[in-house]
């Protein structure tokens, strides 16, 4: 029994030096049960300058599915934007592709999250001059020290509330030239406070499916790890109570993996830290990526308030509307 064992061991170790540090995430589970369809939810307000919308996702702890609330948040340095995490189905089972900050945005699995994530690239502003110009079309932006814009786009993306791509039911989207070109790029990964969020959320059994049938009291905060306040947003619709998962763990296939060989590691959705790979570089504080305009060809809704991911988009043309902040700034390119 020892020698079988240790001979899973030394696998296990050549396993490890054998797998590029850029594809490995360590062992995660994977499920083998869809996750529940978004909930419905109203966006808070931002807090101030330079946050970035990420928006809420389902994860998976020892008790199954939980929700981790959609938070403003601030990148790790100027210029950023975020790509969310996605669930995808391959070889049987549902894994999840972790979110990850970079000059574009990548891949998520075609998922609609709204507020600007409908599927492909992000509507809901861009960099320009160390300035993030927001589109308040998508976003709720009330504040008036920031760089805004109006810019309304049509929504190609079919609406619906599926939180996984492939598989029974889920949505059929591929990466394309632009989103394959940004997952090559240098990534960094969810910054402390992130973490920090979905630790708590994971903690609290408030958040699972189990419990609140896929609509949770807590569905959006305005600054992460902030679940009480009056600006927290309850869930207005969910989906169907989800009983607990078969799991196993398994290493995560290279063919699954985000193409990025410089990017950080990233952790599992049972909070197990990865191995720190070799020679990573470390998290740049005041370095200034290349700014970028909009990206993407999703879009928000024909008015001119703001809109999360519930109910029919308005699906006509539409003219832009370019604004300014107090700044004096417009927001184009």
């Amino acid at each position: 029994m020892r020698f079988l064992k240790s001979v899973r061991s030394l696998l296990l170790a050549l396993l490890l030096l054998v797998v590029p540090a850029s594809s490995f995430a360590g062992v995660f589970v994977s499920v083998t049960i869809a996750p529940p369809v978004l909930p419905v939810y109203t966006q808070p307000p931002c807090p101030g300058d330079g946050y970035i919308w990420t928006p809420g996702y389902w994860a998976y702890g020892p008790d199954g599915y939980y929700w981790v609330p959609g938070t403003w948040v601030m990148p790790p340095t100027v210029g950023l934007l975020w790509t969310p995490g996605y669930w995808g189905w391959g070889d049987g089972v549902y894994v999840w592709h972790a979110g990850y900050w970079g000059p574009h945005i990548g891949f998520y699995g075609g998922v609609n999250y709204g507020f600007g994530y409908f599927g492909s690239g992000y509507e809901g502003g861009y960099w320009r001059d160390r300035h993030f110009y927001y589109n308040r079309t998508v976003n709720n932006v009330t504040i008036t020290n920031v760089h805004i814009y109006n810019k309304t786009v049509i929504n190609h993306v079919t609406v619906n509330r599926v939180s996984y791509n492939g598989g029974r039911g889920g949505i059929v989207a591929h990466e394309n030239r632009e989103q394959e070109r940004a997952e090559r790029e240098h990534h960094f990964e969810m910054t402390d406070r992130q973490r920090d969020h979905e630790h708590m959320a994971g903690g609290n059994r408030a958040f699972l499916a189990s419990e609140n049938h896929g609509r949770p009291s807590v569905a959006a905060t305005p600054r992460p790890a902030e679940f009480h306040g009056p600006h927290v947003m309850p869930a207005r619709a969910g989906g169907n109570p989800y009983a607990h998962p078969a799991t196993r763990p398994v290493p995560r296939p290279e063919n699954n993996m985000r193409r990025d060989d410089r990017s950080m590691p990233r952790e599992d959705m049972r909070n197990n830290r990865a191995p720190e790979p070799r020679n990573q570089a470390p998290r740049p504080e005041n370095s200034r990526p290349p700014t970028n305009g909009p990206h993407g060809n999703g879009g928000p809704h024909g008015d001119s308030g703001p809109r999360g991911n519930d109910g029919p988009h308005g699906n006509g043309p539409h003219g832009d509307r370019e604004g300014h902040g107090d700044h004096g700034h417009d927001g184009r390119r």
